[in-house]
């Protein structure tokens, strides 16, 4: 049995050094007036890892684990006044930066074998989810007349099925737009939907020898220039493996070269899906797969509005809903971590529910994830003491 709670040991894996260096060059402790950088992580942390639906709500709750703050880092649980007054005023880039630092470290432990593809390229599943809003609120975050919204672009890393990159911005930004100013690697490949058929946005990537795998629409315009050979006896699912240009002037002075297009058929869907790519060498099918994998990205915002406190927010301003945003990302960052690293083959809403039960419970974490229904059989009694009764 450990003295810790479950709760402490998970903010222990957290690098302390690397985060005070971001709070020095970012200067978001002046006049903190106590609660500094750190304590605003981990209440911000605990609202997420506990689902609190209040500012009251985080404040009440580490208030509830006294005793055991110190193991947090933290010396007094805060006022919710203050939480409030810090959402709107500390520098949310501070969290960003952060969970940069975290990816690099923890995030590195998420990754997974490949088994699927064998290209050397580094994959990415690019694509975008609306975060809804009320606009009598959220005044800032512009969407529809009479609705408010943010708008999540994200960049998700195959392997380990985590963000390496995201762009918050407001609702009204289109996909394609937000997708302008992610980093680019070169010999990378980036899957997307339709909603990335963007050829001005296709040829920077190109020319920054970017591999892309995008569903394009149905009224694209093009010239057949080559049709390649279909496999005979396998991959049924191909329909056409082609070369083409792009017919249209407006399209082709955005992206001049030639394209490959893949049709592929969809059982699941009873549909027919159409890709292009500049990518020449690959087989189909390993295009076919690529797009395929596309639907991980969509199976994390699921699990991030699922099982994160993200689709309500505890702050109106701006600054405060970037900050439970990426604090968001920070949580399933450390979830991530903790499924990849147990022996225990944990479902991640399982391991969510199960760490919200137990977060100040005093057991030892590893062991816990690891065996968490292995039952301690009671102590022995000696037999002898019977005959006292």
């Amino acid at each position: 049995m450990t003295n810790v709670t479950l709760f402490s040991q998970i903010i222990s894996k957290l690098d302390r050094s690397s985060f005070n260096k971001i709070v020095k060059e970012k200067n978001t402790d002046k006049h903190n007036k106590g609660f500094n950088s750190w304590t605003h992580l981990i209440s911000m942390l605990f609202c997420q890892f506990a689902k609190s639906q209040s500012v009251r709500d985080i404040s009440n709750g580490l208030r509830s684990a006294t005793g055991n703050l110190n193991h947090l880092g933290i010396e007094t649980a805060p006022s919710k006044s203050t939480v409030s007054y810090q959402n709107q005023r500390r520098n949310w880039e501070l969290f960003r930066e952060y969970y940069y630092v975290l990816l690099q470290t923890l995030g590195q432990q998420t990754f997974r074998k490949r088994i699927k593809f064998k290209i050397k390229s580094k994959i990415f599943l690019l694509d975008s989810t609306v975060i809804s809003l009320c606009l009598s609120l959220f005044d800032w975050a512009k969407y529809k007349t009479a609705k408010g919204a943010v708008k999540m672009h994200t960049l998700l890393e195959y392997d380990g099925l985590l963000p390496a990159y995201v762009n918050v911005t407001d609702g009204k930004t289109a996909d394609n737009k937000g997708a302008y100013d992610i980093p680019l690697i070169k010999q990378c490949v980036i899957v997307a939907d339709r909603f990335y058929n963007d050829f001005s946005l296709l040829h920077v990537w190109d020319s920054n020898e970017v591999f892309f795998v995008v569903r394009h629409k149905e009224n694209l315009k093009f010239v057949s220039i080559k049709e390649r050979e279909l496999p005979d006896n396998r991959h049924q699912h191909i329909l056409k493996d082609e070369i083409i240009e792009l017919q249209r002037d407006e399209a082709k002075n955005k992206y001049p070269k030639q394209l490959r297009r893949v049709a592929i058929w969809d059982e699941e869907n009873q549909q027919e899906i159409e890709l292009i790519t500049n990518q020449m060498s690959w087989t189909a099918n390993t295009i076919s797969e690529l797009y395929k994998a596309r639907w991980q990205v969509e199976i994390f915002f699921r699990e991030i509005k699922q099982l994160l406190h993200i689709k309500s927010f505890i702050g109106t301003s701006h600054n405060a809903v970037m900050i439970q945003i990426w604090t968001a990302l920070i949580t399933i960052l450390i979830l991530k971590y903790l499924k990849a690293i147990a022996k225990y083959d944990w479902y991640l809403s399982n391991l969510v529910a199960f760490i919200r039960l137990n977060l100040f419970v005093k057991v030892d974490l590893i062991k816990w994830i690891n065996e968490p229904f292995n039952i301690e059989p009671p102590p022995k009694t000696n037999p002898l003491q019977r005959v006292l009764f």
